[in-house]
């Protein structure tokens, strides 16, 4: 009969656990043994729904697990199941018996009675296992007790293992279920049995020490199938960590250190703790103590003076509170803590800690802590508490130094940028600092070395200053290939409308060349020359300069006046007292170098549409006005010539001839 899972386990519920030895078995597998009177015993597997008992009244069943073995050097967990029973000799059961023929009836084995009992196992996770005995009974030997025995033995019992729980009971008979515990692998591996158990294998460790080394080398013996594994425990009840090296450092071995090692596959581990009785690893734990000290409050704000103790091993001792005077620290009187083995805790980082607190303290005094452990020579300390009052206010001050210090760098090494900024704001408002703008150096049309290198220098500064600066001494090698006419239209091209810049350097010579362009006389220039009697020497970049006087007129027939040129005059130059060419009037003039700082603004501020408040060249004087305000009256136009009406149309300008007659 089968009988529900849950039903059977509530039964176990109410009944005992039983004992059970645990011996040794010679048998390899599956045995059925009877008792005198019983004879053909046979065993099989039998299916739980047609499990019964035929000829027998089961009057008790007892349980039990051992090792089997035939050979005692591998063994196995098995269930031995003993069943005492009545045997019951009736017609039925005679009747039941074997058919007889002719030539059977006189045999003595055909006229013994069958009969079978039927013992099934289970665990909470598993369906019931049956097993049915089989065997004939011999009514002479069994009349007089009327009572018979049988042993099943069953090797490697399907789902059962070490520690496994198990109920065992005859089929349809629930009053004698009994319940069985497997012994626990940790169990019969601390036997002598543990021999022959394959899963108490554990690796041999030996442990020694070279001399003149400073480590402990650990060795094994046993099976080498590259699945060993080993970490390290201080104390019984301590962390075990994973240890992946074949040796320790000297100076990290304590006491109580123990190892533990096992095999991958199996679950049971070997523990050796073999530095118990060495001296030098008693050292390394008082070598390893650390005492801390802090402050703390009770719950009605009283002063706590704290304590911490962390060791490599748990140690047993004395703490108290002391006050220091000079080099020595007076005992409080009355104030000595215990340190109880049992009351230490381990930590994350596997040190063993112990803390504690000492009321009634001033904490004001600095208190210090003194230790004296079991065993030592020595006590160890004081640890001083230290006022953080103090230390906080110093703390302070050092990190406000480290701040101004720290600000005074930055603005050491952003001086000039910030300085720039500053000064732009207060003539006219903030304006982008970077390689943004566009500056086209013209040079004058005479031959002077001062000037060139001026001009040369000049170009460098703006260059520094983040201008993005083309200089016509600079290309000269383009302006031999392309023409100078040509070399001046593609870098006119390249200067974006709004805030991009024309400087033209003027000198004595220029302003004369300017006027005699202006009024286009050339038998006033040759008599010039005559009279003077000296040839007039122009520089290479003579055309070029002649091409911006004509821009610059062009400029002032279209009302932009002022918008692309500016005009520099260095110091070194000399002066005159004639008015200035009328063509040049209205324009920005820079003396340089005492206006340098002026020029720089006026190229900044002319990209953002701003004027810097430069002054206007309208005579010998200065304007502040940043309107037109010339002296003379504007020129005529009535004397251009058909050069300048190319120069003034951007699109005619690669047609103008490379050289000015």
């Amino acid at each position: 009969m089968f009988l529900p899972g849950w039903l059977i386990w509530w039964v176990l519920l109410t009944l005992s656990p039983s004992t059970c030895g645990l011996e040794i078995s010679g048998y390899e597998s599956d045995e059925v043994i009877c008792t005198q009177g019983l004879s053909d015993c046979t065993m099989r597997d039998e299916i739980i729904l047609l499990a019964e008992n035929h000829g027998v009244d089961v009057q008790n069943l007892t349980a039990k697990f051992n090792l089997c073995s035939d050979t005692k050097e591998t063994c196995a967990l098995c269930l031995v199941i003993d069943t005492e029973f009545h045997i019951r000799l009736d017609k039925d059961m005679e009747d039941e018996g074997p058919s007889r023929n002719n030539e059977e009836e006189d045999s003595e084995e055909a006229r013994k009675p069958k009969a079978s009992l039927t013992v099934c196992y289970q665990t909470a996770s598993t369906m019931p296992t049956c097993k049915k005995a089989e065997f004939s009974v011999n009514q002479t030997m069994v009349t007089q007790h009327n009572w018979a025995k049988v042993s099943m033995v069953i090797t490697k019992p399907a789902g059962l293992s070490f520690s496994s729980k198990v109920i065992v009971y005859p089929s349809s008979l629930l009053h004698l279920i009994q319940r069985v515990v497997a012994p626990s692998l940790e169990k019969v591996c601390s036997l002598e049995l543990k021999k022959c158990v394959e899963e108490c294998q554990v690796p041999e460790l030996r442990v020694v020490i070279p001399k003149e080394k400073n480590h402990v080398e650990l060795q094994f013996d046993g099976k080498n199938n590259g699945s060993l594994s080993v970490c390290i425990q201080h104390e019984h009840n301590g962390i075990c960590q994973s240890w992946e090296r074949e040796t320790i450092p000297l100076y990290s071995v304590t006491h109580c250190m123990c190892l533990k090692t096992w095999y991958d596959q199996h679950f049971v581990r070997s523990r050796r703790c073999p530095f118990a009785n060495m001296g030098f690893s008693q050292r390394n734990v008082w070598q390893n103590v650390s005492v801390s000290v802090g402050q703390g409050q009770t719950n009605q704000h009283c002063p706590l003076l704290l304590w911490n103790l962390s060791a490599p091993c748990r140690l047993e001792g004395e703490v108290w509170p002391c006050r220091k005077e000079g080099s020595s620290c007076r005992e409080m009187r009355g104030l000595r803590q215990q340190l109880p083995n049992r009351t230490w805790r381990q930590n994350r980082k596997g040190l063993w800690e112990k803390t504690g607190s000492f009321e009634d303290i001033d904490l004001q005094l600095s208190p210090c802590v003194m230790v004296k452990v079991k065993g030592m020579g020595h006590e160890l300390g004081p640890f001083c508490f230290e006022n953080t009052d103090r230390g906080r206010w110093s703390l302070l001050v050092v990190v406000v130094m480290l701040l101004f210090c720290l600000t005074m760098l930055v603005f050491y090494i952003l001086h000039g940028f910030v300085k720039k900024w500053v000064w732009s704001w207060h003539h006219g408002g903030f304006v982008k600092i970077g390689r943004e703008g566009r500056v086209l150096l013209l040079s004058p049309p005479d031959v002077d070395d001062g000037v060139s290198e001026s001009v040369c220098r000049l170009g460098s500064l703006l260059c520094n200053q983040g201008f993005n600066v083309c200089v016509d001494q600079w290309s000269r090698k383009e302006q031999c290939t392309r023409g100078p006419l040509p070399w001046l239209h593609s870098q006119l091209l390249k200067l974006n409308t709004q805030g991009d810049r024309v400087v033209v350097v003027l000198t004595q010579k220029a302003l004369e060349r300017t006027e005699e362009w202006a009024h286009k006389n050339k038998r006033v220039i040759t008599k010039k020359v005559a009279d003077e009697g000296l040839p007039q020497i122009w520089s290479p970049y003579s055309d070029v300069f002649t091409a911006s006087l004509c821009l610059i007129q062009a400029d002032k027939q279209q009302g932009r006046n002022g918008e692309r040129f500016l005009l520099v005059k260095f110091d070194s130059s000399p002066s005159s007292d004639r008015n200035p060419p009328e063509l040049l009037q209205g324009l920005p003039l820079f003396q340089l170098p005492s206006q340098t700082q002026a020029l720089l603004t006026e190229l900044r501020l002319g990209r953002t549409g701003k004027r810097s408040g430069g002054k206007i060249w309208t005579g010998w004087k200065w304007s502040e006005s940043d309107g037109w305000r010339a002296k003379t009256k504007e020129g005529s136009d009535q004397h251009k010539t058909s050069l300048c009406k190319y120069i003034g149309d951007d699109k005619n300008l690669e047609t103008i001839p490379l050289k000015f007659p």
